[in-house]
């Protein structure tokens, strides 16, 4: 009982990579007007050594619409957010989540008539 184990430091690179409080509330903010649009029905959090990855599914059972990357290796060369498709590919790449997350924001506008 009397063996303490150090907690690391803030700054100390961690063995895993994940969101911050505002990234995953911009995200889950996303989620919920998907869910509610009848969009989306599920998601699913993969928290790796590189890479953290938010995953949005139509049926739980498919591949996910869209995965929403957090690549922090990548912050000085391509943007650490990438916005990747159901096929595999890239379709958005940045350094900033809100302009990533634009493509699937635009899925939710609606044009009103009077």
């Amino acid at each position: 009982m009397s063996n303490v184990t150090p907690f690391p430091a803030y700054g100390q690179k961690a063995g895993q990579t994940g969101f911050d409080r505002q990234e995953l509330q911009r995200i889950m903010d996303l989620y919920g007007r998907m869910v509610s649009a009848g969009h989306w029905r599920d998601y699913a959090l993969d928290m790796g050594r590189d890479a953290a990855i938010f995953s949005a599914f139509r049926r739980s059972a498919e591949r996910p619409e869209y995965r929403i990357e957090k690549r922090p290796a990548l912050r000085h060369r391509q943007g650490m957010w990438a916005l990747i498709g159901e096929a595999g590919h890239v379709l958005k790449r940045g350094q900033e989540l809100q302009g990533v997350l634009a493509p699937v924001e635009r899925k939710l506008l609606k044009i009103v008539d009077d």
